[in-house]
């Protein structure tokens, strides 16, 4: 299966060096079109960079496609392996009376693959070139992008942190409400014999409740980070061109280096 991931690799290479496009596209038209006015030339590189635009969607749908199947064959793998684990042990007593979740695990798996954090890990070491070519442009767009990032990964790891214990306390709240459901269908008969439908009931009530107060917790706080970390992109986009106006203004870079 490594032939599939080292083809993700190719097509996030191919995908972050065509993430380059919109740049070089504002600098073609800054140097060439705004200073001969031609419309012609406007038409090629605006052509050239719709066809290079659908390039890089087009190889960002292939690798999530690939991905999802390598999260398809990782549960094809394990369901067999995990669904015998779990008749084994339910020959213990014990055990049954455990809520059984293992048969959700290969699926969690496929669905991680098949998520945005592992094309995130392959886009992640084209960081170090992006940051490369901005410092080429000018060293100050180089420490500009170089803070930007550093406060996105602070934003990252702070949301991480708060959304952490909600996000736990949700699971395992979910897990007793389940454990409590399964208990209720497995002693069905003895449930109704003794009255205890109704307590029961209500318990699994409360740790549904607490279990969705948590996940509300752990939501609010993951939302209000999202949108401070995408609200600061558009700011940092906004100042990097701001920037480049003031060097161009200044005479340390020409106009079409203003990204």
């Amino acid at each position: 299966m490594s032939h599939l991931f080292l083809a993700v690799a190719a097509f996030s290479a191919a995908v972050n060096i065509l993430m380059l496009t919109g740049p070089l596209y504002m600098l073609q038209v800054y140097d060439r079109v705004l200073a001969s006015g031609s419309l012609p030339t406007l038409g090629a590189i605006s052509a050239l960079a719709a066809g290079l635009f659908l390039a890089m969607g087009l190889f960002e749908h292939i690798r999530a496609r690939v991905l999802a199947r390598v999260g398809m064959r990782y549960q094809d793998a394990l369901d067999a392996r995990v669904f015998d684990a779990g008749l084994s042990r339910a020959t213990n007593p014990a055990e049954r009376a455990r809520p059984q979740t293992a048969l959700r695990d290969p699926e969690s798996i496929q669905r991680s693959l098949a998520g945005p954090a592992p094309l995130a890990l392959f886009d992640a070491p084209w960081t170090p070139l992006f940051l490369l070519i901005l410092y080429l442009f000018h060293p100050w767009m180089g420490h500009l992008a170089l803070a930007s990032a550093l406060l996105l990964l602070v934003l990252t790891i702070a949301n991480e942190v708060a959304s952490r214990g909600a996000h736990e306390a949700a699971s395992n709240e979910q897990a007793a409400a389940d454990g409590i459901a399964q208990s209720m269908r497995r002693d069905a008969e003895t449930v109704a014999a003794l009255g205890m439908r109704g307590p029961m009931l209500a318990r699994r009530r409360v740790r549904r409740h607490s279990a969705m107060q948590a996940q509300l917790v752990s939501s609010d706080r993951t939302g209000g980070f999202s949108a401070a970390s995408k609200t600061l992109r558009f700011f940092l986009q906004s100042a990097m061109l701001g920037l480049g106006a003031l060097l161009v203004v200044r005479g340390e870079i020409t106009g079409g280096v203003m990204i």
